[in-house]
């Protein structure tokens, strides 16, 4: 769990990111030897969903282990779980919040 961590932190510094969840087999307590990381991270995509993903993923280039990871921005993920996106709506109930951007005085959250 500390190389995901590490991971995140690592997104966290260099992209400044709305949220990262952690999700899939690492997030639901049941990983295989084979099993890779995925992450979803929660941020503005000015250059499009796709090319932020790419960058995200090739910053981190190499790491340890497989890696999966999806960027959407915040209106998206809410706006398909609202819809009943399963997938999304999976990620959003059952993953894990690795990273939390705050806003504003400290107790204040956006």
């Amino acid at each position: 769990m500390e190389a995901i961590q590490a991971i995140v932190d690592r997104i966290a510094e260099k992209f400044k990111p709305d949220k990262i969840i952690l999700f899939g087999s690492y997030a639901y307590g049941d990983p295989k030897p084979w099993s890779d990381v995925d992450l979803l991270v929660v941020m503005d995509t000015p250059n499009g969903n796709l090319a932020q993903m790419l960058a995200v993923s090739r910053s981190l280039s190499p790491h340890p282990f497989g890696l999966d990871i999806i960027v959407h921005p915040a209106s998206v993920v809410t706006g398909a779980v609202a819809h009943g996106d399963f997938f999304l709506k999976e990620i959003v109930t059952r993953g894990r919040v690795l990273y939390e951007k705050r806003h504003g005085p400290v107790g204040q959250q956006s």
